[in-house]
């Protein structure tokens, strides 16, 4: 089967390919938005010392929204949800540029934007694995998965890219009215989905969310994802941090970063969805993880943008295989009553460790301590991936990755 076909499948079916769509128009005002809040912060004075607090902003708040998005996705329609969380973020971009117009954006309010973004940020991410089992395919699992890595990556590469360019042309709070009306797209088709995303009924004798935790095989991937995301939150500041002080170009510099790293998720993920991990699926994370993580060393080629860059390509192209693969584990283990609050809660420890990285690394950077700051990214990546690799599976783990 070619992967034109394997990925024809699952964009075959009305609602998928719907909600897939407006979901992915949204990633893209979405990749445009961190650069707009990153370029306003940094035109303030400490703009550098405020640039990890942005970073906090932008992903503590992921922590209390993911504990309410789940009981709110199994308890009502999911393109209702989505569509109200749409207007509410919608809203929170709009601000900016509202403010712009008919007088002076406040200091506070792209922090207040950014922690609106993050509060409501996992009602997406859980909405659409969660969708997935209901409208398409068993077998067409990994190819819907990899389609949604193909957008997040997709629309980080071109929105980043764009939102640079922008910024520099017609500023910042242009590039959040963008967003604003990308939000608008995303609410309209996930209200014209014709099938209903209710929950479906609970069974008797179901796993319950707790018991989700004592499954080995999620703790596992859950906890090795924690960790890297740790690593991605401290380059959340040091891309930006790197672009003021080390790189030529300024935003365009950091736009062209973010562009690398969504590029090489853009082909990690196609591979992996058109590919198997086969029945040791832990160990094939482990190694993508173990590779991406010396993407980061790549960070000390700079002030060599072409050599930081594509450190952030390697760390990319390696790191959506975890995501395509762990996912589809995670749908064949989660019982569908409780997808809601499993994709919720699960992808909620795992987004909000990036805040941790963003305060670790902000004091290293502001004392000009890049070298520290790599090394501490790179083993952060590097030990669950070796635990991964490592480890002896356990008896019946093969089966997650039956089709």
């Amino acid at each position: 089967m070619s992967i034109v076909t394997h990925y024809r499948r699952p964009l075959s079916g009305r609602d998928f390919r719907l909600l897939w769509f407006g979901s992915s128009v949204s990633l893209v005002g979405d990749g445009m938005t961190f650069v707009a809040l990153a370029w306003l912060v940094l035109a303030q004075p400490g703009g550098t010392a405020r640039l990890g607090l942005l970073a906090v902003c932008h992903t503590l708040p992921v922590f209390v929204g993911g504990l309410l998005a789940g009981p709110v996705l199994d308890r009502f329609d999911k393109r209702h949800v989505l569509a109200a969380d749409s207007v509410i973020r919608g809203a929170a971009m709009a601000a900016v540029p509202v403010m712009a117009v008919v007088g002076e954006v406040p200091e506070a309010l792209p922090y207040v934007v950014a922690a609106v973004y993050g509060l409501f940020k996992m009602v997406p991410l859980a909405a659409f694995p969660a969708a997935i089992p209901d409208l398409v395919r068993e077998e067409d699992r990994d190819a819907a998965n990899a389609l949604e890595s193909l957008s997040f990556s997709l629309a980080g590469m071109i929105g980043p890219a764009l939102g640079g360019l922008l910024i520099a042309g017609v500023g910042a709070e242009a590039v959040l009215a963008f967003d604003a009306v990308s939000y608008g797209a995303l609410a309209a088709c996930a209200l014209l989905v014709r099938r209903r995303l209710a929950p479906a009924p609970s069974k008797a004798g179901s796993t319950r969310p707790a018991g989700l935790l004592r499954d080995r095989v999620l703790v596992v991937t859950t906890v090795a994802f924690m960790a890297f995301n740790v690593a991605l939150g401290m380059l959340m500041v040091v891309g930006p941090w790197l672009a003021k002080t080390q790189l030529p170009g300024g935003p365009q510099a950091l736009g062209f970063l973010l562009a690398a790293l969504s590029a090489g998720e853009l082909v990690g993920a196609a591979a992996a969805g058109a590919r198997s991990p086969g029945s040791r699926p832990l160990r094939a994370i482990g190694l993508v993880q173990a590779v991406a993580a010396m993407g980061f060393l790549a960070v000390l080629a700079a002030p060599h943008l072409e050599g930081v860059a594509a450190g952030f390509l390697v760390i990319g192209m390696f790191s959506a295989p975890m995501t395509v693969w762990a996912q589809t584990v995670r749908m064949a283990r989660i019982p569908a009553e409780w997808r809601g609050r499993g994709f919720a809660w699960l992808r909620t420890l795992m987004q909000a460790t990036p805040p941790l990285g963003a305060a670790l690394v902000t004091p290293l950077l502001d004392a000009g301590r890049l070298v520290p700051a790599v090394l501490a990214m790179t083993g952060l990546a590097l030990v669950p991936a070796s635990w991964l690799l490592l480890h002896r599976p356990a008896a019946g783990e093969q089966l997650i990755a039956r089709r």
